[in-house]
């Protein structure tokens, strides 16, 4: 259970443009953590986290095409399009909060699309600080067994076929999102790159039946920033509809340390969180 002080009223949820809700806005603009959803998910899922991060940051999740409120728009033909467009949509907003901080946090598929945006921004214009959750390091992602899932046996091993159980409508909704976002997964294609800047910390649940906890190791060699690893408890998605998921983890890594304290050394091998 989060120990976080519960968040003050705020503004109703917003949305920003096409791409970006905000469920919890923050008056005083903390640092902004920007948020991926993983295969056929939605922003809605961030609405627990964002309530559980208030005041030490304002979630601001993306709104990927295809589902929900965003039905009838196209998905990018291809993961390369889509990171054009994500890129092109935040750039507005990577602005942070009052100090200009921003971050981003992506669960499976929405790991590597985070990273991969990282990547894609201006040296000086990327995230501070990039969570990676359940998923391979991007030179591993080809790899992956889970590429040759069907819609219906990846909805079954993240846990959210309970969530639309009965309801045909919605299964099918789920399946056909999680369907477009299996296709443009295909197209990935990594290529050799020089590391990233920013820091960079991935997590696994406990009960990821997707993916060993031994896969966090490859995300090292992806940054030049500070890199940690932790296996939590919780299965293959942390953060969902119904949770937060690593609410107290997360505001540990985006609070500022002050300016007199020596920064802590990062880990460099997996650790449980009890």
């Amino acid at each position: 259970m989060s120990t976080l002080t519960p968040p003050v009223r705020s503004a109703r949820p917003r949305v920003e443009g096409d791409w970006l809700f905000v469920p919890v806005p923050q008056p005083h603009r903390p640092v902004r953590l920007f948020c991926f959803p993983h295969a056929g998910g939605d922003a809605t899922a961030y609405t627990p986290l964002a309530r559980a991060l208030a005041p030490v940051a304002e979630v601001w999740a993306l709104r990927p095409p295809a589902r929900g409120g965003r039905s009838r728009h196209p998905m990018p033909p291809d993961f390369d399009a889509l990171v054009a467009a994500v890129r092109e949509a935040l750039a507005p907003h990577l602005t942070g909060g009052d100090g200009g901080r921003f971050a981003f946090y992506g669960q499976s598929f929405g790991a590597l699309l985070a990273y991969e945006v990282a990547r894609a921004l201006p040296a000086d214009r990327r995230p501070e600080l990039v969570v990676a959750v359940g998923a391979p390091s991007p030179a591993e992602w080809t790899e992956r067994e889970t590429r040759d899932l069907d819609a219906a046996e990846l909805l079954r091993l993240t846990g959210l076929d309970e969530s639309v159980q009965g309801h045909p409508d919605l299964v099918e909704l789920a399946l056909g999102a999680i369907r477009t976002d299996l296709a443009v997964s295909a197209t990935y294609r990594h290529r050799p790159h020089a590391p990233i800047g920013s820091a960079l910390h991935a997590l696994a649940g406990a009960e990821d039946p997707m993916l060993a906890t031994t896969g966090l190791n490859g995300w090292a060699a992806h940054t030049r920033g500070a890199f940690g690893h932790r296996v939590v408890p919780g299965g293959h998605l942390l953060a969902t509809v119904d949770r937060p998921g690593p609410a107290d983890l997360l505001a540990s890594l985006l609070t500022p340390l002050p300016a007199d304290r020596p920064v802590p050394a990062a880990p460099r091998h997996a650790s449980r969180e009890q």
